[in-house]
């Protein structure tokens, strides 16, 4: 006993030792910008709100670049889309020894997936359900871009969507806010550490809010919701990451409650910071400010000043606050306490990075020689990539393929080094990427034959294959003709023993502004993929996607269908370690893939209605269903096949009856029941089955991503407490309610064991 006290003692006083070097640092850090702001003026202050994009710097030519005057008045607070350790060093330099109070820049970037080496896009990333691989490819993203001179990532994105309509889903974590909260902790840790080093960078939580709900799935579109729906479903990652650190927010595009979200002051400020205690700083997105405008707020002064009044800090790109905020505060239209609030908000951030010490903190060039796209971080990539792929089907065994014989590569995505790295790579090297066909002749080295036709363009239509292939992503479109091009592709499958086809989206067909109304493989793809499949050789279909697709024909008669979404840097490699099996694939979707388009939005954890449709049923008259589809999705969330054989047992219950804060231990064993080791990710949903408020069907509360070898049994527990049954009510508060609780567990959304307990106040 007197052992565990003086444990106890020891562990408070490291803990109030901790508080107090906190308190202490804090007391610096608010002398050392107290006394600053008294030194600035009007316009030094506006200027630290001032976020410009770096335009056309080039190294040695800071001082005499368009920008570089109002660095030297002090008019700017920091760039972004500037790289490279030579370039921000002159910039800086500008910053902090010619201007007045030589207060340093910030350098922002969209470090989104990777930096150099790119990981899987985001939507891949989340497949992948192992937080540690996700905070470590943040971990590596941010040696990188730290080594490169930046300090700060607008990652990550956690919006949650249901509508892969839009475009920006294959940037986010999917439509879950549990999975997408744990992804956003592991994120801002794997950006911050604890950002006191040179290899840390400070995190950007966006879009907040509700991005992912734009109607119709069209980017920068209205949002409309119940604020049950808000703070149930869609706020929780927001504020996971907000709660893990995070030390700046992006404001969405869209509104919320009839106010867009740069200008809403409830979001901003009452919500955000009120509610959940966040102490940083708010950044628009690209001309936020500006764009309230055409919501129709009224001209740019009045934008300016109601985005300020929000809570916002920071204007990207427009200079709203700039030209505009002096006037506004001469017509008492805001407070001088506004503009220093949002002001010290910037200066802290640049204290916390540790830049008012040493301003050239991240501009080590040995660093940048040395810890970028290194031969260990583009392993990680590989890896990381190979357990996010999804194996959708996997008829007769045809995968793995054997590293042997005669194989045909065909498709236009399988020789497209440029698009392997997925949409928002900004800083990759596209002639480094690895192709499938990079990757497959690798890995058989001379022991098998790869013959390559591409078979077909993109889509038929070139005008849209411009618009999916932006940015340097040009799959250099064939002029041959449709026939032609098929016929190649025939001739390599009749002398083949399997047949490859990489088709699908382009990285640019989805990303930002990339929203789509047709959910298909593009129309000369599917042809490509029909005549294929009439030679009779099998058919793996590598389905590269930034979205869910519709698959519905595919899946009836295609044998095997791997969806590889876009792997990043290291794509080819990892996409040839699964398909020859030296990889056992394991990601599961974190997103629903309907059967067509008129199902959307099609999501899991759905409300039941009062007329649903009964199990087993297609069509019932007068109950919640359509004419001509099912109700059910084509792959459920966390839906992804093994080559292994996982058989899930029965729910084994601690107990059936809990009361108050006991806690509750639900256990399955599953076994591998194959000659194959492999990983599974066992699901754990809930349901509240009667609420003061209606509950979802079920909900995930926890999950585990398990390597079992072949022949083997694990157990593996689950321990339930009261904190996985919360949820808000219709008054916005944060209960549980005691009543019968259905507890599932399973491979997948949709097929799992079920059990129920019995919980009371």
């Amino acid at each position: 006993m007197k052992v565990i006290k003086r444990l106890c003692l020891l562990v408070a006083l490291g803990i109030t030792q901790i508080n107090i070097a906190q308190t202490t640092e804090q007391a610096k850090m608010k002398t050392f910008i107290d006394a600053l702001m008294k030194k600035m003026t009007l316009t030094e202050k506006l200027g630290q709100l001032n976020l410009p994009g770096a335009g056309d710097i080039t190294t040695g030519q800071a001082s005499s670049s368009d920008i570089a005057g109002k660095i030297k008045q002090g008019k700017v607070g920091g760039l972004f889309n500037i790289k490279s350790v030579e370039k921000i060093r002159d910039v800086q330099k500008v910053a902090v020894e010619q201007s007045r109070l030589k207060i340093p820049l910030i350098f922002g970037m969209d470090v989104i997936h990777g930096y150099r080496t790119v990981f899987p896009i985001p939507l891949g990333l989340s497949s992948n359900w192992d937080m540690q691989a996700i905070e470590r490819s943040a971990r590596i993203a941010a040696i990188e871009a730290s080594a490169d001179g930046i300090n700060w990532t607008f990652s990550p994105m956690v919006d949650i969507s249901r509508d892969p309509r839009w475009g920006r889903v294959s940037e986010g974590n999917g439509e879950d806010p549990y999975l997408a909260s744990q992804i956003a902790i592991a994120m801002v840790k794997g950006y911050q550490g604890s950002l006191t080093k040179n290899n840390e960078i400070m995190a950007c939580v966006k879009h907040f809010a509700l991005y992912g709900a734009s109607e119709a799935g069209r980017d920068y579109n209205t949002v409309d919701m119940s604020h049950v729906r808000m703070y149930n479903e869609y706020f929780p990652p927001y504020k996971a990451a907000v709660d893990a650190g995070a030390g700046s927010v992006m404001a969405s595009f869209n509104e919320i409650d009839g106010i867009p979200a740069t200008g809403n002051r409830w979001l901003l400020t009452d919500v955000l910071r009120k509610q959940w205690g966040f102490k940083g700083f708010v950044v628009t997105d690209y001309t936020g400010i500006n764009e309230m405008v055409d919501h129709g707020v009224g001209d740019l002064q009045a934008a300016s000043a109601l985005a300020l009044r929000a809570g916002v800090a920071m204007d990207m790109v427009g200079e709203g606050f700039l030209l505009t905020l002096e006037k506004s505060l001469k017509e008492g239209k805001v407070t001088q306490a506004q503009i220093d609030a949002a002001c010290r908000s910037i200066l802290e951030a640049k204290y916390k990075l540790g830049l008012f010490a040493d301003p050239y903190k991240y501009c080590n060039e040995e660093r940048a020689k040395t810890e970028i796209y290194t031969d260990a971080h583009r392993r990680e990539a590989r890896k990381i990539a190979a357990e996010s792929f999804v194996l959708f089907k996997n008829a007769n065994k045809t995968l793995p393929i054997k590293k042997a014989g005669t194989i045909a590569l065909v498709g236009p995505l399988a020789h497209a080094r440029t698009n392997m790295h997925g949409t928002w790579s900004v800083a990759a090297d596209f002639a480094t990427g690895v192709s499938v066909l990079d990757g497959l002749q690798k890995a058989v080295g001379d022991k098998a034959n790869i013959i390559y036709a591409k078979g077909s363009n993109l889509v038929g239509d070139s005008i849209l294959e411009g618009h999916a292939t932006m940015f340097g992503k040009s799959l250099g479109r064939d002029k041959r003709t449709k026939e032609e091009l098929l016929n190649e592709a025939l001739a390599a499958a009749n002398k083949a023993d399997v047949i490859v086809a990489a088709l699908g989206e382009s990285s640019e067909f989805s990303g930002e502004s990339s929203s789509r109304t047709n959910l298909d493989i593009p129309d000369v793809q599917q042809e490509l993929l029909k005549a294929l499949l009439k030679t009779g050789k099998p058919v793996v279909l590598v389905l590269f996607a930034g979205r869910p697709l519709t698959l519905t024909w595919e899946q009836q008669h295609v044998p095997a269908i791997l969806n590889v979404w876009f792997g990043g840097s290291e794509a080819g490699d990892a996409i040839a370690d699964v398909l020859f099996g030296d990889v056992n694939p394991s990601g599961k979707l974190s997103a629903t893939f309907p059967k067509n388009v008129g199902q959307i939005p099609l999501f899991y954890n759905h409300k039941n209605t009062g007329r649903p449709l009964p199990d087993g049923k297609w069509f019932t008259k007068f109950r919640s269903n359509y004419l001509d589809v099912d109700n059910e999705p084509l792959y459920p969330f966390g839906y992804g096949l093994s080559y292994s054989n996982f058989v899930y047992s029965d729910i084994k219950l601690s107990k059936t009856s809990l009361k108050g804060n006991e806690t509750l231990t639900a256990s399955v064993t599953v076994t591998n029941n194959s000659n194959v080791d492999g990983k599974e990710v066992v699901q754990l949903y809930i349901r509240d089955i009667v609420g003061s408020n209606t509950r979802p069907v079920k909900e995930l509360k926890g999950f585990e991503k398990v390597l079992i070898k072949a022949g083997e049994t694990k157990t593996i527990q689950f321990k339930i407490s009261t904190k996985d049954l919360m949820f808000y009510n219709n008054e916005l508060k944060y209960i549980w309610e005691a009543g019968d609780f259905d507890i599932m567990i399973g491979g997948n959304s949709r097929d799992v064991k079920k059990a129920t307990v019995n919980w009371t106040k």
